[in-house]
């Protein structure tokens, strides 16, 4: 391979070879859908009525979103629900508002919700932000040896680098006593905001004309403070940013142990491997864009109706278009509206429901009451188009609808978006890691049907 610093190398060209490869590959990997319903194939794990299927047990976090009703033939039925999300037990909604009444951040508490079971006391809550804040570094030229190698453009990549690159530094990286996953985890999330700003400044001085300001996070700061004041080259900050960045930490904390992430993140737990290997691998799913780049999806399809539709305020105009979009006419002809609708809630995302009052707050602070008011035209008349094809009474509102508008508010470049999901996830991955440890007993390893007929071996001259 010819390796060429403008980066147009060999290495990644498609060449002749590899396209005849890939037909090759394609003449004996056809699986005939048909085939999945004949073996009763539970596709991305779900039912045929989309619920997950169970798979484990787990006392970090819940989520409802429907009601199972059985009829006279003892049949079920799903009926939709305003959705709940619970830490342990506790609705998120509540772990919000009363951090707003107490005139605090919520994030390090609802961590230590979901990590030690109980809401802190005063003096637990003070203690564990205490051991964040002398967490929250990396060792000696961390930032000049590993981050700053090869800065993609894709944080994610840097970031999952820079985690297995830590097991580097750890005296004790297999060591799966609870007390040293519990530190290691503790670690991780402390560094989490560190390593996502980091890796973006490193990219951001990749391109050609651009500077590089590296800021120190302050101990007595809150990670949702520390965030915005390592992004920033003055460092400033409203009080508002600050808290409308934070409820989107707790709200993006944890969602039950089915989700994408999460579940990658037991199944290699179970192996028994170690917490870099584990959070790296929960990183990848989170990188993948049907898992965490919604909200980013959401943003590129507002811009296109921006420049599409002449009016904001006329919801016949808005219709008009959301059409096309549905009918595959219009922006990346997926059919889809991005942000409606979810896989697990069916009348209401409760962590869209709390934003959303921040939303406003923050859209009136910035001035862009307008662009709000075009969100709340597409939110309204996608959900009734949506509902009249789907032959449904109820869709909820996903949260990354109204998340990527906050943070383009907020000043986060895209780039930042999923590695914030990140920063906010690692308190329900260290959960769940420390609960398969403890609680899971068994390598996860589910069942695949083979559908290849057998045949004999044929002579290599014979073939």
């Amino acid at each position: 391979m010819i390796w060429k610093e403008n980066r147009e190398n060999a290495y990644c060209e498609i060449t002749p070879a590899i396209l005849a490869l890939k037909e090759q590959w394609e003449k004996k990997n056809y699986i005939d859908p048909r085939l999945y319903k004949e073996y009763n194939v539970k596709r991305g794990l779900r039912d045929e009525d989309g619920r997950g299927v169970l798979t484990g047990l787990t006392r970090v976090a819940e989520i409802q979103s429907y009601n199972v009703v059985t009829d006279a033939a003892d049949r079920e039925y799903i009926t939709p629900a305003d959705g709940i999300l619970y830490y342990r037990g506790i609705d998120c909604r509540e772990i919000v508002k009363g951090s707003a009444q107490r005139g605090r951040f919520a994030f390090e508490e609802a961590a230590y919700l979901l990590l030690f079971g109980e809401l802190p006391t005063a003096e637990q809550l003070q203690d564990f932000c205490v051991q964040l804040a002398s967490y929250r570094t990396l060792p000696s030229n961390f930032f000049r040896d590993v981050i700053m190698k090869a800065p993609s453009r894709d944080l994610m990549n840097t970031m999952q680098r820079a985690i297995l690159t830590l097991f580097c530094y750890d005296d004790k990286p297999n060591d799966i006593g609870l007390e040293n996953v519990l530190r290691q985890c503790l670690q991780l999330t402390a560094n989490m905001p560190v390593l996502a700003i980091y890796a973006y400044q490193a990219w951001r001085y990749s391109l050609p004309g651009e500077s590089l300001f590296i800021h120190m996070p302050k101990p007595e700061l809150s990670t949702a403070e520390n965030f915005l004041r390592l992004l920033r080259e003055d460092r400033s900050y409203t009080e508002l940013e600050a808290r409308t960045l934070d409820v989107a930490l707790v709200l993006h904390a944890d969602h039950g142990g089915g989700n994408n992430s999460t579940f990658t993140n037991h199944v290699v737990t179970s192996s028994g491997t170690d917490t870099y290997s584990a959070i790296a691998a929960a990183m990848a799913s989170l990188k993948g864009p049907r898992h965490g780049g919604a909200n980013s999806k959401v943003m590129e399809m507002m811009d296109d109706i921006k420049t599409h539709v002449k009016d904001w305020n006329d919801q016949g105009c808005v219709a008009d278009y959301l059409t096309k979009i549905l009918d595959k006419d219009a922006f990346d002809r997926s059919g889809l509206i991005y942000g409606l609708g979810h896989a697990v809630y069916t009348r209401s995302d409760p962590r869209c429901e709390v934003f959303r009052d921040y939303v406003h707050q923050l859209a009136a602070e910035k001035g862009r009451d307008q662009e709000l008011a075009l969100y709340s035209n597409v939110e309204k008349v996608g959900k009734e188009l949506l509902m009249e094809r789907r032959h449904k009474d109820a869709l909820s509102t996903n949260i990354d609808f109204y998340s990527g508008f906050v943070y383009e508010m907020l000043g986060l470049p895209m780039e930042l978006y999923t590695p914030l999901f990140a920063v906010a996830r690692i308190a329900g991955w260290s959960a769940h890691r420390m609960e398969e440890l403890t609680a899971g007993g068994k390598l996860i390893r589910p069942r695949y049907e083979c559908v290849e007929e057998h045949r004999s071996f044929t002579p290599m001259e014979q073939r």
